[in-house]
């Protein structure tokens, strides 16, 4: 399993407890076990939310499904070269 592959895994095994849609990242932080210190993790990447939130910006809300959203932000770090 890829880096990306295990990160997005990551993700969506905690974003996918959201009430959909989610409008803001708000409606995130009450599925985040440690709240934005919250860690995802794939291969030798790790980011934080607080990382993720602040590297990737406000994200294209809404989001209607989890994998829309875990979408975007592997995109985002992508696009960054970050992962």
């Amino acid at each position: 399993m890829s880096a990306k592959e295990a990160l997005g895994a990551n993700l969506k095994s905690v974003f996918e407890k959201a009430h959909y849609p989610i409008k803001s990242v708000m409606d995130l932080m009450p599925v985040l076990p440690q709240g934005p210190m919250t860690k995802f993790e794939g291969g030798d990447k790790s980011f934080t939310a607080m990382e993720l939130s602040t590297k990737l910006g406000s994200g294209n809300f809404p989001y209607e499904n989890v994998d829309d959203l875990v979408n975007d932000i592997l995109s985002g770090l992508e696009d960054h070269g970050l992962l």
